[in-house]
């Protein structure tokens, strides 16, 4: 596959405005000094960096302006140099901040966050992705330690309630199957911020009858899942909806409002060379076709409402497996 042929589009291009939809991407990484991907990333990208504060500099592109951190407040934000410390510390530290940046840059993960870019333009990440992989970048499989991820923040088609609610039974009827292809790695299964959402809440909008209006949405939702430890993450876009509902569920000042979803399962295991950033776009394609056909989504959450029945064949097989074979059949 080319790399012009890489990433497929969704059949809704547009949003509400009229106006290509766009889709923020987080990648993760080690393996290369901060500097190394500074000046590799303002290669590839064609842009300009500025340092802004310490492990943080924005690069001005004819996309939009990336960033490029190091995502660890503590470290970002550390000055041995402070005139308030004593003047014992004040003498290392130049010194000691070598051995810190030496140790965060292995352990820290290091992260690229793109500007909102037109799906048509989403090749760029691919790109970037395969040359990070030539200059030695690494992802989860490296280390134990390692829990890096790739996330999405794909724009809504629009903001109404319906179009809201089949995103959320796409997503929760396929969550087996993407977790299969794209969390892979041990250190990421083992953290909390990528969990699925509470299987009552997953029962509740599975049921043909469940057609809530928005603040009924947003209340379910945050009623079973407030948190923003989910695999599909919805408090940004929550905030963007009602900030004020949201803050009586979860007071987090991590929170960005943004009219987007908050994709936050794949692993990035971006040296392996049979890893690509199309892999995880394309799959997230699959939420994007079957959120849009209203009849096949209809079919598929029919089948999850069967499985979870007490039957022989459901202890013996397993939903993704199920789900599976009927995106084979369905989707094809």
């Amino acid at each position: 596959m080319t790399v012009e042929q890489a990433c497929r589009m969704p059949s809704i291009l547009k949003n509400q405005d009229g106006e290509e939809r766009r889709v923020g991407v987080e990648i993760e990484i080690s393996g290369l000094s901060y500097d190394s991907l500074v000046r590799l990333c303002g290669k590839l990208l064609k842009g300009e960096p500025h340092l802004t504060s310490r492990y943080v500099t924005r690069l001005d592109t004819p996309q939009g302006e990336y960033t490029i951190e190091l995502d660890s407040d503590p470290i970002k934000d550390l000055d041995l140099q402070d005139d308030r410390l004593p003047d014992s510390i004040r003498e290392l530290g130049g010194h000691a901040m070598e051995v810190i940046d030496a140790a965060a840059e292995r352990i820290v993960p290091l992260e690229i966050v793109s500007p909102p870019l037109p799906l048509s333009e989403l090749e760029t990440m691919e790109e970037l992705c395969n040359k990070l992989r030539d200059a030695g970048a690494v992802g989860s499989r490296e280390a134990l330690i390692y829990a890096f991820g790739l996330q999405l923040n794909p724009e809504l088609p629009n903001l109404e309630s319906g179009t809201l609610l089949a995103y959320l039974r796409a997503f929760a009827a396929l969550y087996e199957w993407l977790k299969s292809r794209h969390q892979l790695d041990i250190s990421r299964k083992f953290t909390t911020y990528i969990e699925p959402w509470d299987t009552d809440y997953v029962d509740l909008i599975m049921q043909p009858d469940y057609q809530p209006d928005r603040a009924t949405l947003m209340k379910d939702y945050l009623h079973y899942n407030p948190t923003r430890n989910r695999a599909l993450d919805l408090l940004p876009l929550f905030s963007h909806l009602d900030d004020g509902l949201l803050r009586q569920y979860v007071d987090d000042e991590r929170i960005k409002a943004r009219p987007t979803l908050h994709y936050r399962l794949p692993d990035c295991d971006i040296d392996n060379p049979r890893w690509h950033f199309s892999d995880v776009w394309n799959d997230w394609v699959v939420v994007e076709e079957l959120a849009a056909d209203a009849k096949r989504l209809q079919d598929l959450m029919a089948a999850y409402r069967e499985s979870r029945k007490f039957s022989f064949r459901n202890l013996t097989t397993s939903w993704k497996d199920r789900c599976e074979e009927w995106l084979a059949q369905n989707l094809a």
